[in-house]
């Protein structure tokens, strides 16, 4: 088995290939991955086991049809996690979010039926469907992105379930929601609020701090993508979520507590563009098609993940553009990989 990850040096995709390269994925002890990344400003090369003896890394473009048709000869399956990822920075400028989510998605799948592949895994957001009031999504719910990098993706799952229903390609599409733990752009809200109120600074909270979030740690998402590599259906769709809504204040108030700060470090600011108040899924569907459920407790994702950073300055200190503006923030918490 060879499988060809997109996005794998970002935060989610690093962990899926750390993972499976660790042996933690039964049945795939033994598989290739080749990792294709861009190395964006959130993907670097050092959280991947550079020097594993069965990963291959090409720094490259998804929108890039010939570095692709070159690449994918050899690889049973596609598990797609490239993806700009930042809604704030979707508002301030939405053509790269076409580019690379919209179009570099196509590319991917065009050179995927060019060159035969069996398997399509491509990694989605909670985003696509909007805000709800109350309740909770179903994979059938109406697609109502708000966000240019919501409507981004939106567009990508529509063109990959075409190319089921036109070429017959295998693919599945899975939905998360926010995304936290290890390794996370110090642009999230968790990681950026982690690493101010470690060096003594106020933490920005959008507006009223009442949009509420679900929460999955990253490594119950790849077990969620992984079982839906293997056992998933083509043409389907599968949430993935957190189980329980927090809104930003409280989660804020959560993570002061950890860092052993107060109130007086929240700093309100001005709210996001069409910022989405609630999101929430309904993933009764992988839970019973597919056997799967989360293992990571919030409150001790959320701890590990406090101390993760505490633990590692090295990595998040030399990250480049870690304040992208004054005040922002993104609260998606990374449903996409970067």
């Amino acid at each position: 088995m060879k499988l060809l990850v997109t996005g794998g040096a970002g935060f989610i995709g690093s962990h899926y290939v750390r993972q499976l390269l660790a042996g933690g994925y039964p049945g795939y002890e033994q598989a290739r991955i080749t990792v294709l990344d861009v190395l964006s400003y959130a993907g670097r090369r050092d959280n991947l086991p550079v020097d594993h003896p069965r990963m291959d890394f090409v720094q490259g473009d998804i929108c890039d049809i010939p570095l692709l048709l070159d690449l994918l000869p050899g690889h049973d399956a596609v598990v797609h996690f490239a993806a700009e990822s930042h809604v704030d920075r979707s508002v301030r400028s939405a053509a790269e979010f076409v580019r690379t989510n919209v179009a570099g998605t196509q590319a991917l799948l065009e050179a995927s039926v060019r060159r035969g592949i069996s398997r399509f895994v491509h990694v989605s957001t909670d985003e696509v469907y909007g805000s709800t009031d109350e309740g909770s999504w179903t994979e059938d719910a109406p697609l109502l992105p708000n966000s240019p990098y919501a409507a981004s993706k939106a567009s990508a799952d529509l063109i990959t379930r075409a190319y089921w229903r036109t070429h017959g390609l295998d693919v599945s599409i899975t939905r998360c929601s926010n995304n936290y733990g290890p390794y996370q752009f110090p642009e999230k809200l968790i990681p950026l609020f982690v690493t101010n109120l470690m060096e003594g600074k106020p933490v920005p909270l959008y507006g009223d701090g009442y949009n509420v979030r679900e929460w999955l740690h990253v490594a119950d998402h790849c077990r969620a993508v992984q079982a839906v590599l293997t056992s998933g259906g083509a043409g389907e769709i599968y949430n993935i979520g957190g189980g329980t809504g927090h809104t930003n204040l409280e989660l804020t108030e959560r993570l002061l507590e950890l860092c052993g700060s107060d109130r007086s470090m929240i700093r309100f600011v001005a709210d996001r563009k069409g910022h989405d108040l609630r999101y929430a899924l309904d993933d009764s569907k992988i839970r019973e098609q597919l056997g799967y459920s989360p293992r990571v407790s919030f409150d001790r994702g959320l701890a590990e993940t406090v101390a993760w950073y505490r633990d590692n300055p090295g990595w998040w200190k030399t990250v480049d553009g870690r304040r992208a503006a004054d005040g922002e923030h993104d609260t998606t918490g990374g449903a996409a990989p970067s």
